[in-house]
């Protein structure tokens, strides 16, 4: 049994079948990012083992196709049973060696690239320093403990636990979320608007003010992002607390107290905390003379880290970013009304990829294997040739 698995593993009609089904799902998946958008089509086609349809309306799917994920292993499985069955350690098989090892490097790397490496943002305004950047795409609730005025205690419950309406126990609180609606992407409104829903909470700012949710089609647009929005009801060991609207759309502070300890409970973009702060000193922008066209955009920052005392001003440009912790600080843009503000606002993206270093192994590799592979043919060609 284990016998014929390997044979069908190592088999080179499976190589073809899974190149087959790759290229299908890169042409339904370039297709879906019309209606779906192209975060949602990566998501379903592309970071997944198996892709799921349900009718309109349903409850329940199954799956239809392999996904991404399912692919990338099996083609890995694939060439690992293939390595192993048909190549032999020998000095004329180096090449070759070299080749698959930098493949399956580089398969491995875009594995753990979507595993491990985190994409954010970070916004500033001159003056303004920050510890934390916030995600593009994910949100987050969070329930703040407060009491500490020397520093804040965040409990973060994901936004894909919030979407199941669940009742949610986190382990370092004692209390208990229950969530009682979510819309994915939502607006607020002091006022009737089409198919608003009314919402009146025993807390927080539905309590004290008309609010209606209106529901919103997840967008497709890359340079938007769905707001979220939730009714949520805090539960101690006595009793519930209290119900809350908490949405993205919203900065306003919403407080409970319990057992002499004073929270806060918000909706907001997931945020990624550093060990060190950077503070943004100046922001410059260059224009080509005559046009709106960017030339060169710079900011200035001031990084500041606590336990190392480190303290120093760094410069981010294009084509010139800040790496440091890990982390990649690129310069991505700034504040489309920089000109009409008093303190001028950048947005750096921040890069967090462990395995970032893999594609140039796996290509140095590659190449290096081609080089010995086409070498030694060379050169026994050459040899031959001078013997004759």
């Amino acid at each position: 049994m284990l016998e014929r698995l390997f044979k069908v593993l190592s088999s080179l009609k499976l190589t073809v079948v899974c190149l087959g089904i790759a290229i299908v799902l890169v042409f339904i998946g370039t297709l879906a990012q019309v209606d779906e958008g192209l975060y949602q089509a990566q998501t379903r086609y592309f970071r997944s083992f198996l892709i799921y349809w349900s009718p309109p309306g349903a409850h329940w799917k199954i799956p239809v196709f392999p996904g991404g994920y399912l692919l990338g292993t099996v083609l890995l499985a694939n060439l690992l049973a293939a390595h192993l069955s048909r190549f032999k350690l020998t000095r004329k098989k180096l090449g070759i060696h070299l080749i698959h090892g930098g493949l399956i490097l580089l398969l491995l790397g875009q594995l753990l690239t979507d595993a491990l490496s985190t994409e954010s943002a970070m916004q500033l305004a001159e003056g303004e320093a920050k510890n934390y950047s916030q995600d593009f795409r994910d949100n987050e609730l969070v329930i703040i403990d407060t009491t500490d005025p020397q520093r804040d205690r965040v409990t973060s419950i994901p936004e894909s636990l919030v979407a199941r309406k669940i009742e949610i126990a986190p382990s370092d609180l004692p209390l208990k979320v229950h969530v009682l609606d979510y819309w994915a992407n939502s607006s607020l409104f002091e006022t009737a608007t089409g198919n608003a829903v009314p919402i009146k909470t025993s807390q927080g700012i539905a309590s004290k003010t008309n609010v209606f949710v209106l529901p919103l089609k997840s967008t497709t647009d890359p340079n938007q992002r769905d707001i979220p929005s939730a009714l949520v009801e805090v539960i101690a060991p006595e009793g519930p607390l209290g119900t809350w609207l908490v949405s993205s759309w919203t900065g306003a502070k919403q407080e409970f107290n319990y057992k002499n300890k004073t929270y806060q409970i918000a909706m907001r973009f997931t945020r990624y905390y550093k060990p060190f702060s950077l503070k943004l000193e100046s922001f410059t922008h260059e224009r080509y003379r005559g046009t709106d066209i960017p030339k060169n955009f710079a900011s200035l920052v001031r990084l500041q880290r606590p336990d190392t005392g480190e303290d120093r001003e760094v410069k981010i440009y294009m084509n010139n970013p800040l790496r440091y912790n890990g982390e990649t600080y690129y310069q991505a843009g700034f504040h489309p009304d920089n000109d009409k503000l008093e303190h001028k606002i950048t947005i750096l993206q921040v890069v967090h990829n462990p395995s970032w270093l893999t594609p140039y192994f796996s290509c140095a590799l590659v190449a290096l294997g081609l080089m010995v592979q086409f070498g030694q043919h060379l050169f026994g060609f050459v040899s031959k040739r001078r013997a004759a």
